[in-house]
């Protein structure tokens, strides 16, 4: 294992141990890039709540795979056929997730996140599309 992987292994963990418990907090509000995927473990069956960072698209959300598509997350949606996205206070139901390229995915982010997400080296982006929320009326 290279030292850049090192490196963002322990970033990863960091993140999924400490940060995540933070930034959760941001998913909840009506505003920002953040949100919280709801997903069951494939082999523990407990239910999770993960934040990302998501683009809306038409009909999906685009997400960046920042540590790539084999994270527990990822996994664990991919496993069970789809997820929850809370995303501005809306729940929405992901039917269908799909793998998107590189230049595809980073065009759903705004600049300066897509610049971003460019030097970062970021080149795993998925498309998760979701069913029409219901909302209150």
């Amino acid at each position: 294992m290279g030292i850049q992987q090192q490196i963002r292994d322990r970033i990863r963990v960091f993140n999924k141990h400490f940060l995540n418990r933070l930034t959760r907090r941001f998913a909840y509000a009506r505003r920002g890039p953040v949100a919280l995927v709801r997903h069951v473990g494939r082999r523990s069956g407990k239910s999770y709540e993960t934040p990302i960072f998501v683009a809306p698209a038409e009909g999906a959300f685009v997400i960046a795979l920042t540590y790539g598509p084999e994270v527990d997350w990822h996994r664990n949606v991919l496993a069970a056929g789809g997820c929850g996205i809370l995303w501005h206070g809306q729940e929405y139901t992901i039917h269908q997730v799909e793998p998107m390229d590189a230049e595809a995915g980073r065009r759903n982010f705004p600049q300066p996140e897509r610049w971003i997400l460019g030097r970062a080296g970021i080149r795993h982006f998925a498309r998760m599309v979701y069913e029409t929320p219901e909302t209150d009326q």
